[in-house]
């Protein structure tokens, strides 16, 4: 058996391959606080058994009171590939505890090789965690020097000079107008970027043939070419209804913000048209966003510039699809109403 190196790290822990010793079992096995989880779908490929069979011993490990279901089970929204649009769906996870527990029912040796695999790289993981600790501990600590060494150099510098006191409000004022700017990338490189200060009631419902009516309207300005706006198949109509889906009735992006940043991936992502795929999607993001009436602040500001409005196009269009969920959290912090 093996294990090749992490695939993909976000907040919600990391997937790693497990490959079997005989090779005819591969796995992408979710690491989070600090087990291992699997569904009953890879459990069945692991063991070699039926899902009907693995369930019906999950069912007795719990009946029997052999493990807590409420500290061994999660459910985890998996995205599915259905068609054009992708679905999110719950699915449970059993950590290493039932995967051991369910091992020994079916007495299976592929159970003991995961479980001894699995002790090794968690074990791994906790060392390598615990040094990425130091080293974060380490950096938070130099950042703290550095705010200290700026402090330090305004206080002499209005010293030296003799600043008024609006002059020296006036430097403090520039750092602060950017502390959002600076969390944001600061809650980035740890992984702690969180959706919040959105809107939830929403004012504008986007249809497919309003958003073609859009693209009409585009064409006027960018249509030198008949192939702008031209469809390629159905994946644009499934991109504006793919923000609208619902898990267990309630929506899978609940706020106006979640619904636009969601809105401009997948058009850019789907790349629905011959020509145009990312001022249509542009566009019709920014559109969306007046519509609801969160383009501008409350003083009329734009909550997007121009410039970072590029920006997030291109880092889309030339991003991850493992990414997408930082991504789309980056967007909607930077159209909130903390901007």
């Amino acid at each position: 058996m093996e294990m090749t190196k992490v695939k993909t790290q976000n907040s919600k822990g990391e997937i790693v391959l497990y490959k079997a010793a005989d090779g005819n079992v591969q796995l992408d096995v979710k690491m989070e606080d600090e087990t291992v989880w699997l569904n009953q779908v890879q459990m069945a490929k692991l063991f070699n058994q039926t899902k009907q069979t693995l369930s019906l011993h999950i069912n007795n490990i719990y009946k029997e009171k052999e493990l807590a279901k409420h500290s061994t089970v999660r459910k985890y929204l998996t995205v599915q590939k259905e068609g054009n649009r992708e679905v999110k769906r719950g699915i449970n996870f059993y950590n290493l505890d039932v995967i051991i527990s369910v091992g020994y029912r079916v007495k299976s040796k592929r159970g003991t090789q995961f479980r001894i695999w699995a002790n090794k790289i968690l074990k791994d993981y906790l060392i390598q965690g615990y040094a990425l600790y130091e080293k974060r501990l380490k950096e938070q600590t130099e950042k703290i020097k550095d705010i200290e060494k700026t402090l330090l150099l305004f206080s002499k510098a209005a010293e030296k000079y003799q600043l008024e006191k609006d002059e020296f409000t006036g430097i403090l004022k520039v750092v602060t107008d950017y502390t959002h700017a600076l969390d944001l990338l600061d809650a980035y490189d740890y992984q702690k970027v969180r959706i919040r200060k959105t809107t939830k009631k929403q004012k504008f419902k986007i249809t497919y043939s309003s958003a073609l009516e859009i693209i009409e309207k585009l064409k006027e300005k960018f249509g030198s070419s008949d192939l702008f706006g031209k469809e390629k198949d159905q994946s644009f109509k499934g991109s504006v209804k793919a923000i609208y889906q619902s898990f267990d009735k309630k929506d899978l992006y609940p706020s106006v913000e979640e619904k636009a940043a969601n809105l401009l991936y997948f058009i850019i992502k789907n790349h629905s048209f011959v020509d145009g795929n990312k001022r249509i999607a542009a566009a019709i993001f920014l559109w969306f966003l007046s519509m609801n009436e969160i383009l501008y602040s409350p003083e009329g500001n734009k909550r997007i510039a121009n410039n970072a409005l590029v920006a997030l196009c291109l880092m889309i269009a030339e991003s991850n699809p493992a990414e997408k969920d930082m991504i789309i959290k980056v967007v909607v912090n930077l159209i909130n109403r903390e901007n």
